[in-house]
């Protein structure tokens, strides 16, 4: 599996060497974030599954991005408990855990009920437009039943989510679960969940925040999360009450 992460990151990744190309911290910052980018969709997408180990070096050799840049990603991973950092062993990517992702869910509904509230709210007519462009996305990965296409219009949902709410203190909260939520759903979708269903919930609260629509966007964020805590327990638990 580690081996066809290495061909599927490679694949997308262009040569760049942070001791050789890196001429400021602008250009860190942007490998950094590159990098973070595509290790979390290959730990998303199962790529890098469960409980498997991979090193610092193999993730440079993957992405073709130098070793700070990497190591700065990894951090960040750590910190959303994507990867545990194991001194001296390498890296994990740790296995699911079905009650920690319930009590994720708990936080979720209230951080998430916010940000969308304020993002319908706060966001600015070029923010509306993209969450407008989403909504379409969303619609179509609900006809096509392309898994990961959805997965990155939902990572960039959740990301002009947090920009346009301004709240730098929710958004702190809820980029500690938007990672691990999303590999949780990918991991179980094809036994308990509806793509097509889950991408039209999604789509619903995009268009409420394109259109400024408060209400709309907590009431549309409170049956998405209904849906997601539905699929959790009746994959996990097989409670389909």
């Amino acid at each position: 599996m580690v081996k066809k992460a290495a061909t599927a990151i490679r694949a997308t990744a262009p040569r760049a060497d942070d001791e050789s190309t890196d001429n400021g911290a602008g250009t860190r910052g942007r490998l950094t974030d590159m990098a973070y980018q595509w290790i979390e969709e290959a730990i998303v997408t199962l790529q890098l599954p469960p409980g498997s180990t991979i090193s610092e070096f193999q993730l440079s050799e993957m992405t073709g991005i130098g070793r700070t840049p990497i190591r700065e990603a990894i951090q960040r991973l750590a910190r959303e408990h994507l990867i545990v950092v194991l001194p001296q062993r390498g890296l994990l990517v740790p296995q699911m855990d079905v009650a920690k992702q319930l009590r994720l869910l708990e936080v979720r509904r209230e951080v998430e009920r916010l940000i969308c509230r304020c993002a319908a709210r706060r966001a600015s007519a070029e923010e509306k437009q993209a969450f407008k462009r989403l909504a379409t996305e969303f619609e179509r990965s609900s006809r096509n039943g392309d898994d990961v296409a959805f997965v990155r219009a939902d990572r960039e949902f959740n990301e002009l989510c947090l920009r346009a709410a301004r709240n730098e203190f929710a958004e702190g909260s809820m980029r500690l679960m938007h990672g691990l939520s999303r590999r949780f759903w990918y991991f179980h979708y094809k036994q308990a969940a509806d793509l097509p269903e889950m991408a039209r919930l999604h789509a619903r609260v995009a268009a409420a925040i394109a259109k400024g629509d408060v209400d709309g966007a907590g009431e549309a964020l409170d049956a998405l999360l209904d849906n997601i805590e539905d699929f959790t327990r009746a994959t996990v638990l097989g409670d389909r009450r």
